[in-house]
């Protein structure tokens, strides 16, 4: 009862640092805070981007969103920092999804499911995993380590606008953003 009553009023203390940030004054400064750890708090960042606190869905989306405007990640995990405290959460994959992906001129532009727009380029790379059976797992880079999961329709629209390159390692499937190529899968696969 303690640790539920603890987890209300550390949840309570996040929103509120986090509403106080000002409006149209961008995302708070959580990598410049270096406040107490309170230790862990009982919400899961899903796989499939869905938030839960002690189990249940938090379906406020301005909510999440907020929750997301403070969330960082550290060496040692993914916190929800303010200035005054911070408390550990748990995150199954990439915090974020990638839902949409658009081109803009020479950019590939994303948006995430918090509501991130994010350019690819040199500071936000694409990068393409393989899990264990094969099938890739796509990322973007958002902000300062944080991630997200390429959501299958938007990879698959990587996928149509990827052009053959020759790279060191053979003929790679790649898209460009900002002046960059990256990679959507192992050199030669498009060819099997």
């Amino acid at each position: 009862m303690a640790e539920t009553q603890d987890n209300a009023r550390g949840l309570e203390g996040v929103i509120a640092a986090a509403k106080a940030q000002a409006p149209g004054r961008g995302l708070p400064p959580v990598h410049l805070w270096n406040p107490p750890n309170c230790g862990d708090i009982d919400i899961v960042i899903r796989r499939d981007g869905l938030w839960f606190h002690e189990g249940t869905p938090i379906g406020r989306e301005a909510l999440v969103r907020l929750f997301a405007s403070v969330l960082r990640k550290d060496p040692d995990g993914y916190w929800l920092v303010t200035p005054v405290e911070k408390m550990r959460i748990t995150v199954e994959d990439a915090p974020f999804i990638a839902t949409r992906v658009d081109r803009a001129g020479e950019a590939l532009r994303f948006t995430t499911n918090v509501g991130d727009e994010v350019e690819a380029g040199p500071e936000n790379a694409i990068r393409v995993d393989m899990s264990e059976d094969g099938e890739p797992r796509p990322y973007l880079h958002v902000r300062r380590g944080l991630e997200a999961l390429i959501a299958r329709s938007a990879f698959y629209e990587l996928v149509e606008m990827a052009e053959e390159r020759d790279t060191p390692k053979g003929p790679t499937l790649c898209v460009p953003s900002n002046g960059v190529w990256f990679p959507v899968g192992p050199p030669g696969a498009h060819r099997l």
